[in-house]
């Protein structure tokens, strides 16, 4: 269980830590330009610092809820495999809404799914390499 809570937190600090690096570089906020209109001139810090630490518990939690449905022997292969599917629910599907109900940029959404995706896996094979169900 402490173990849980360890990693839940770590993967909660680091889900910020990405989201910031891939929305806030100079890349993303070319990229991301049309999103200016409709974006905040601020962030509320603790409201995302809060949303990022309660993601890591519930990934982590529903990383547990699947470890023995996931394919693969080791915990790194099963992580790869959680990293995949949480990308497709969570990434691709909200890539491909935008693409149809929005005027966004082609490579704007191919930044989503990529950088997506290396979040994605970088969590991933964080609970795959610590994270195990008990018995």
């Amino acid at each position: 269980m402490i173990g849980y809570i360890i990693v839940s937190i770590v993967s909660g600090i680091l889900f910020g830590i990405l989201d910031g690096v891939i929305n806030a570089n100079p890349l993303a906020q070319r990229l991301y330009e049309v999103y200016k209109p409709i974006s905040r001139t601020s962030i509320n810090l603790l409201a995302g610092i809060l949303i990022d630490l309660v993601y890591g518990f519930i990934m982590a939690g529903v990383f547990l809820l699947l470890y023995s449905s996931l394919p693969g022997e080791t915990g790194f292969v099963k992580g790869v495999s959680f990293a995949l599917l949480v990308w497709f629910f969570r990434v691709v599907m909200s890539a491909a809404s935008q693409w149809v109900m929005y005027k966004v940029p082609v490579a704007a959404l191919l930044y989503s799914l990529v950088a997506g995706l290396g979040e994605m896996l970088i969590l991933g094979v964080l609970y795959g390499l610590t994270l195990k169900p008990t018995a």
